[in-house]
């Protein structure tokens, strides 16, 4: 259901909200305040997550219009979606996102459906996405199908390559030669754990 590219994988999540006809709150509107109070970029919870190419998190109400010509027909109920493209395997990948961000998990996803009966663990939370999980039909990787942690380091030493080269105009072969040097010792291109953009970075200058 999901869509593999290479070692990248697209996986769509609609993740049906409880009924709140007899409630005092909207849940819908509980979980989009919470969703709203998560911290962005290199601070967000899934961040943290091993190898989170791009994720999504947002609530439907409702589809309208379908098909062609356009039909009117509504939900049933209303959906917590989770779109996500991730490297590597979908099982793997969801073990981790409950290792690293079960505090996130269970604050988003407490409004869902069977998730506060079914969901104790990384186990159970596997099954309960997997449930949920639909066909990806619109699927998009910016990037190739490599590790997270080799294309922040990609993105890193292109970053300060650059910078490298604005710093050298001008200078003779000997003098560039020793800053190259200098530049690989800093830099470390064969370390992936060393030097590197932070996972969820958003500016160019955040080593």
């Amino acid at each position: 259901m999901g869509n593999q590219s290479g070692k990248a994988y697209g996986l769509t999540v609609l993740c049906p909200l409880r009924s709140d006809a007899h409630e005092k709150q909207s849940f819908s509107a509980a979980v989009r305040a919470r969703l709203h109070a998560l911290p962005l970029d290199e601070d967000s919870p899934m961040a943290r997550v091993p190898n989170t190419y791009l994720c999504r998190l947002f609530v439907l109400d409702d589809v309208p219009y379908q098909g062609e010509p356009a039909q009117s027909e509504h939900l049933k109920s209303k959906y917590l979606v989770f779109v996500c493209e991730l490297h590597g395997q979908l099982e793997t990948y969801l073990q981790g996102m409950w290792k690293n961000a079960a505090d996130m998990i269970n604050s988003i996803w407490e409004f869902c459906v069977g998730f506060k009966d079914d969901v104790r663990d990384a186990d159970t939370f596997t099954r309960y996405i997997k449930k949920c999980q639909v066909t990806t039909t619109f699927y998009f990787n910016g990037s190739t199908d490599e590790p997270l942690a080799e294309q922040l380091k990609a993105l890193y030493l292109k970053q300060e390559f650059s910078k490298f080269v604005i710093a050298n105009q001008g200078k003779s072969a000997a003098e560039v030669q020793r800053s190259f040097a200098e530049f690989v010792k800093a830099t470390e291109p064969s370390n992936l754990a060393g030097p590197s953009w932070r996972p969820g970075a958003s500016r160019l200058d955040v080593a």
